[in-house]
């Protein structure tokens, strides 16, 4: 999420009640979670264990619990207690929660040619392009922005919220929501099926290329890149921070872990799950998703153990 307007170092320090060191004159430009960190970023690290990550990062500020790390040249770090309720205070100052009061706001840009059909809910600050269908009751959140020739049928939700949780099992509630300010960007000549869900991104965007089409019941997690021209069939789930390059064929039922990327024109077949990247320009199946023509003969081999054991211990 970028801000406003730059703001300095030493209102952000009062403003989060912080000790400030590194470069104190700059201006910070936004907030970002550490997947979609960009120069004159705010990021914010609570873990020992990420240190290192964030303040190597994109990222010129760091929100931390600590002042006992060395800061490279030219960032800033802000020392709190607790980052992550640092974090949340930032969040709702700059984008603060405003209930809805219409079921489509008065804000929406709707182009021309365009089609919104009954029980549609678009909340504020949404952008539609030209010749675009929403069918009935479909929900797009917030700061949504829909291109040209998109069609989404009936009954997804576009611009939910991230499934994104500050962990702490030293405290009654573990899971603490991160709030989310991101949204979602739908390019031109999508198709979304009917109820296909579509997070927003937790301080970034998710977005979905150009020419893409998407079955029914499909699930696409915050902060997701799909490319142009992608096709996802029923029941594909896509984790958070995932890149899919353009031209990628997800079957049914295919589970896409998060932060990885599949590369362009690559294939994976029905009920695959894929926990790490995978490359371009080829078919993968199974779990671990892998080479479907080497997984096949695998599959032939395990069929045939129960014959080659009877063979070892009648030897």
């Amino acid at each position: 999420m970028k801000f406003p307007s730059p703001v300095s170092v030493s209102w952000m320090s009062t403003f989060i009640n912080a000790t400030t060191a590194g470069n104190t004159s700059a201006s910070i430009l936004g907030i970002n979670e550490i997947h979609k960190v960009e120069q004159g970023d705010l990021v914010f690290v609570d873990h020992p264990k990420y240190y290192d990550t964030c303040l190597n990062s994109a990222a010129d500020f760091i929100i931390i619990n600590t002042a006992e790390v060395k800061i490279p040249n030219g960032k800033t770090i802000f020392v709190v207690a607790d980052p992550f309720e640092a974090y949340l205070k930032i969040v709702k100052h700059f984008s603060p929660f405003l209930p809805a009061t219409d079921s489509i706001d008065a804000t929406l840009q709707l182009g021309e040619n365009s089609i919104i059909m009954p029980n549609v809910f678009i909340g504020k600050n949404v952008v539609i392009g030209n010749n675009t269908i929403i069918h009935p009751n479909v929900t797009i959140h917030a700061n949504t922005k829909i291109g040209n020739n998109v069609i989404i049928q009936s009954g997804s939700v576009i611009g939910g919220d991230a499934f994104y949780y500050n962990t702490k099992k030293n405290r009654p509630v573990w899971y603490k929501k991160m709030l989310s300010c991101g949204n979602v960007v739908i390019d031109d000549d999508v198709e979304i099926g009917t109820g296909c869900m579509i997070d927003r991104g937790v301080t970034a965007e998710t977005r979905i290329g150009q020419g893409t089409k998407i079955d029914n019941m499909v699930h696409i997690g915050h902060d997701v890149t799909v490319g142009k021209n992608c096709l996802f069939a029923a029941q594909v789930g896509i984790a958070g921070g995932t890149i899919i390059e353009d031209g990628v064929t997800l079957w049914g039922q295919v589970g896409v872990s998060k932060t990885l990327t599949i590369g362009a024109n690559a294939v994976v077949l029905a009920q695959s799950g894929v926990p790490s990247s995978l490359a371009g320009g080829k078919t993968y199946f199974g779990y671990p998703a892998e080479d479907a023509s080497i997984k096949r003969r695998e599959l032939v081999w395990i069929k045939r153990i129960p014959e080659l054991w009877k063979k070892v211990m009648e030897s």
